[in-house]
C-alpha cells in the first residue's frame, strides 16, 4: 500500500515553524510520508521540491501575510506545469476573507489555528487519495 506523500513548507521570510513541525508530526503519526521542506520558500522553489518529491499534497504554514503574495503565484505555476497537486494552507493569520480568496484561487483547504488534528488528517488523506490511487494503479 502506498502512503500519501505530503510536502510541508513555509513561504517567504516567515520564521514561525512550530505549527508546520506539529502538523508534520501529526501526519506522520497518521502513517503519511511527510517531508518538511523548511523555511524561506518561493513559488519556484516549492514547485520544484513538490515535483522532485512527487508530492500528493502541498501544505503551506502561514503565520504572516506573505502567503497572500506567494500562494497565487504557486497556484498559477502549478496550473502552468499541469500539476494537479492540492494545496492546503494553515496558520494563525487566516481570516474568513482570506479563506474565501484562497478558495477562489483553487486552494483545496484552509485550517485556522486551533484546527482539530483529526480534521486535518482526514482532509489531507481525502485530498491525497486520488494521486495515491493513481500511483498504485501505475505500479
Amino acid at each position: 500500500m502506498s502512503r500519501p506523500q505530503i510536502l510541508i513548507a513555509i513561504m517567504g521570510v516567515d520564521q514561525h515553524e512550530n505549527g508546520a513541525i506539529s502538523v508534520s508530526r501529526t501526519l506522520r503519526e497518521a502513517q503519511m510520508d511527510v517531508r518538511y521542506a523548511g523555511l524561506f520558500h518561493t513559488a519556484d522553489s516549492l514547485l520544484a521540491r513538490a515535483q522532485a518529491e512527487d508530492a500528493d499534497v502541498i501544505g503551506i504554514s502561514c503565520h504572516s501575510w506573505e502567503f497572500m503574495h506567494y500562494v497565487p503565484e504557486l497556484m498559477t505555476m502549478l496550473a502552468s506545469a499541469e500539476r494537479a497537486i492540492p494545496v492546503v494552507v494553515g496558520g494563525s493569520v487566516l481570516t474568513p476573507k482570506d479563506k474565501q480568496h484562497l478558495a477562489e484561487l483553487g486552494v483545496a483547504a484552509c485550517f485556522s489555528a486551533g484546527a482539530e488534528p483529526d480534521a486535518i488528517v482526514d482532509e489531507i488523506r481525502r485530498l491525497a487519495q486520488p494521486r495515491v490511487d493513481a500511483r498504485v494503479a501505475a505500479d
